[in-house]
């Protein structure tokens, strides 16, 4: 028996209504996983901008420092903050070994100039680096990783991302960067940015 052209017309409809019914749930389904997977990782903070404050344990090659470093405490001082990933990796190694033989150049010798190294290792590890490659500045054992947090720097897993700040004598950031350690372009940009702030 041949169905009419109305009832035709309303069994289609019903199909393509049921079927909305089963894509539908899927579609939204699919739409949040996306939007979840494409969650906005830490970005690296702006020029311009105040530096957040914070309390960190620092370790120098003789050993833990007397207090912890208070980035408030150093205003009228120009304050780098390197962020690496961890104490004795090649790259990290480089890095901190053309800051150790440039630091008069770079550092001025920390007059007013305080250059800190900051990583997830403990302070053992990093008096123990220090110690072992003889190097002249502060370290900072951010265990707990709410410094690299404040600074964009921290990411998923045990490490930070190798970010490095320049804080003007005037509490805010005047240089920020993915920093590339076997660069020799990026020690010369280093360089340029604390003579514009140094005092």
């Amino acid at each position: 028996m041949s169905l009419s052209l109305s009832a035709r017309r309303a069994t289609v409809s019903s199909f393509l209504a049921a079927a909305a019914l089963v894509v539908a749930p899927a579609i939204i389904t699919s739409s949040a996983t996306t939007l979840h997977a494409q969650a906005a990782p830490a970005s690296m903070l702006a020029a311009g901008t105040m530096a957040p404050d914070f309390t960190l344990v620092t370790v120098t090659k003789d050993g833990r420092t007397s207090k912890p470093f208070t980035l408030s405490e150093h205003r009228g001082e120009t304050i780098v903050l390197a962020f690496f990933p961890k104490a004795r990796t090649s790259g990290c190694t480089a890095q901190m070994h053309t800051y150790r033989d440039k630091y008069e150049q770079l550092f001025r010798n920390g007059q007013k100039v305080r250059l800190i190294g900051i990583s997830t290792d403990t302070d053992a590890d990093l008096i123990s680096w220090a110690k072992d490659d003889g190097f002249q500045f502060l370290f900072g054992a951010d265990t707990d990783r709410k410094v690299g947090a404040l600074y964009g720097a921290a990411r998923e897993g045990a490490f930070h991302n190798r970010f490095l700040y320049v804080i003007g004598p005037d509490g805010k950031i005047s240089y920020a960067t993915s920093f590339r350690p076997l660069a020799q372009e990026a020690y010369d940009a280093l360089d340029a940015e604390i003579r514009k702030v140094a005092r």
